[in-house]
């Protein structure tokens, strides 16, 4: 079976996802707390049955485990989630996880209190068709009146300039400062758009680089929300990073 781009993607990542950000171990407490705020205005206080299901190495996953709450992880990427894991045992919280495309989530019907799909995951699904079978499967793992969390970029800004690159970031490791940018190129109908991340790592006086490559799709919040109501959701609306605290725009329905 040949292996999905996007799992292919993540695993050459996975051991260096962390640099994406100046502080990792800062943001994944940042993270947990903003969604556990939303969690807890919308659910009440106490600890909930979460599931991740593109948890990655776990910034969003861990920071919810150290909030209190039943976390599980699923994603794509096998490399990934082997590091969640061992990322969560590091700082003392359970992660269970598994490997799962997050179309075909391989748990139980109303499982989860909350299913959370952050940092721009479902825009990995480059068509409608698939956009709306995985969030059937979300809806599928929910209890009735459970919550779903979905953050994306902020494509409505994006799309009205479609960038052809992102600024660079910095980051320390112990051979000094790595560099991170990506470039964009736009397909012909304007929305979607493949992504090179580079990554510039010192090298003695030198420098070496590099590169994944992946596609994603530009959802503006009005096309994703009608998808969201479509599959069966209710009570959908929208917070700002200005409000919640997150980095990115952040869905949220019932």
């Amino acid at each position: 079976m040949t292996e999905s781009p996007v799992a292919h993607f993540y695993d050459q990542l996975a051991d260096d996802y962390h640099l994406i950000y100046a502080d990792w171990d800062a943001s994944v407490v940042r993270q947990g707390g903003s969604l556990d705020t939303i969690i807890r205005a919308r659910l009440g206080e106490g600890a909930r049955a979460v599931l991740d299901c593109a948890c990655g190495i776990g910034t969003q996953a861990i920071g919810l485990a150290l909030r209190g709450h039943r976390v599980t992880g699923s994603d794509i990427s096998r490399a990934a989630v082997g590091r969640a894991v061992r990322e969560a045992a590091a700082r003392g919280v359970r992660l269970p996880a598994v490997v799962a495309d997050m179309r075909q989530l391989p748990f139980n019907d109303g499982q989860f209190d909350v299913v959370v799909c952050a940092d721009n995951s479902l825009p990995h699904l480059l068509t409608e068709e698939n956009v709306c079978t995985a969030l059937a499967a979300m809806r599928r793992v929910l209890r009735n009146g459970g919550l779903l969390l979905l953050s994306t970029r902020p494509y409505d800004e994006i799309l009205a300039s479609r960038p052809a690159a992102t600024p660079p970031s910095v980051s320390w490791t112990e051979v000094g400062r790595t560099i991170g940018f990506q470039l964009w190129d736009w397909h012909d109908d304007g929305e979607h758009y493949d992504l090179e991340h580079f990554q510039l790592v010192p090298d003695g006086d030198d420098w070496y680089v590099r590169v994944r490559r992946v596609t994603y799709w530009a959802l503006g919040q009005r096309q994703l929300t009608r998808f969201v109501t479509d599959a069966g959701f209710s009570e959908v609306s929208w917070e700002s990073p200005e409000s919640s605290g997150f980095f990115q725009p952040v869905l949220i329905a019932r």
